[in-house]
């Protein structure tokens, strides 16, 4: 993992899931993290349910945490294991589209 996966995954598993006021990295809710090019993050996440009704919102937190180091230019997050995660990789995303 590089320097910049791993600062990636240390300020997105500090996000609070406004739920249950667990940490995502408590919740172990990010999956994979990569440096595809540099300065560009892709982030796969799995919210705790297929039917989380707050997954665009922890997408839409952790692409924000994301952009806001040092070093990201670009970022996509991906959801995974949910009902609506097309629609939601579709709207947290929209930028890069």
């Amino acid at each position: 993992m590089s320097n910049l996966a791993e600062m990636v995954r240390e300020s997105a598993g500090r996000l609070v899931d406004p739920e249950t006021g667990m940490t995502f990295k408590e919740m172990r809710l990010l999956e994979e993290i990569q440096e595809v090019a540099p300065g560009v993050v892709e982030v796969n996440f799995k919210p705790s349910s297929p039917i989380c009704p707050i997954a665009l919102k922890l997408a839409m937190d952790i692409r924000q945490a994301v952009l806001d180091i040092e070093g990201v230019s670009r970022v996509r997050v991906h959801c995974v294991g949910h009902r609506m995660q097309e629609k939601i990789d579709s709207l947290v995303n929209a930028e890069d589209q």
